[in-house]
């Protein structure tokens, strides 16, 4: 029995290994790393700030699972290349919330 066990956990890990694979191949660049935000920033608070550069696909705020505060960064995912650039080119170092933000290709 004991090496049953053994092989259904590496088997896990192979999966989740595959899955973040998946996700760098998924980045062809409009997928942006945002830094330095406020505690307070929402996802609904980034998305509508990056909308005036273009159309926002997905916006994750990390959260700490400790404290459930945010950590002060986000993922924005662009609709496409074009959009992304922009943002980088005219968020980076702007200010949302009273707060300094960096914008940067993931």
């Amino acid at each position: 029995g004991r090496s049953r066990s053994r092989s259904r956990s590496r088997s896990r890990n192979r999966s989740r290994s595959r899955s973040r694979d998946k996700d760098d191949v998924r980045n062809p660049g409009n997928n942006l790393y945002v830094t330095g935000l406020s505690t307070r920033t929402q996802e609904t608070d980034l998305e509508k700030f990056f909308s005036k550069e273009g159309k926002v696909k997905d916006c994750r705020v990390v959260i700490d699972p400790r404290t459930k505060e945010s950590r002060g960064f986000a993922f924005v995912t662009m609709e496409n290349v074009e959009d992304a650039r922009r943002c980088i080119k005219y968020l980076h170092r702007t200010v949302l919330e009273g707060r300094l933000i960096s914008v940067a290709k993931v």
